[in-house]
Formats: structure tokens, C-alpha cells, sequence
């Protein structure tokens, strides 16, 4: 075995790569939902997303954010009641 190399049984033993972001299509599937109402609620400021030359992105972290809130509070969450106090859409 060399050493500093990574052979197939040591990738086999790592934790999946995290994702950091979902495309609009996925997270609409992920919430059995039509892209369009998605995307609609992106363009109206309800809902977080980032805009790369006209390609919408969401953040992995906002969707941790709204289920974390949603089983902690067992309330109905919104995305706009996870942004920090002061923050202006």
C-alpha cells in the first residue's frame, strides 16, 4: 500500500460529500410541489435562493434551517420567520 494515495476501500469508509445546494427542480420535487410555484415564491422574496446568470440555486442550509424550525416549533415555518432580525429582502 503507498502511502498519501486513497484506494477504493478508503472511500468506502468516508461519510458522503454534504451537498450545499439544490436546483430549483429538486427542492420542488423534495416538497411535492410544481417548479413554477417554486419559482414563484423565489421571485415574490418568500423563499431563499440564489440567482447565477439566471439559473435559480437553494441552499442546502435554509431547507436544514425550515425543517429544524418546523419539527422544534411543531408550528407552521416560513422561510421569512428564519431571517435574522435587521435582514431586508
Amino acid at each position: 500500500m503507498r502511502h498519501g494515495s486513497h484506494d477504493a476501500a478508503d472511500a468506502g469508509r468516508r461519510p458522503p460529500a454534504q451537498r450545499q445546494w439544490y436546483s430549483v427542480a429538486e427542492v420542488a420535487r423534495m416538497f411535492g410541489m410544481a417548479q413554477m410555484t417554486l419559482y414563484r415564491a423565489i421571485h415574490d422574496g418568500e423563499f431563499p435562493a440564489v440567482k447565477i446568470r439566471g439559473r435559480y440555486v437553494i441552499p442546502a442550509r435554509a431547507l436544514e434551517a425550515m425543517e429544524q424550525a418546523a419539527v422544534r416549533t411543531q408550528a407552521l415555518v416560513t422561510p421569512a420567520d428564519l431571517a435574522p432580525a435587521g435582514d431586508a429582502a
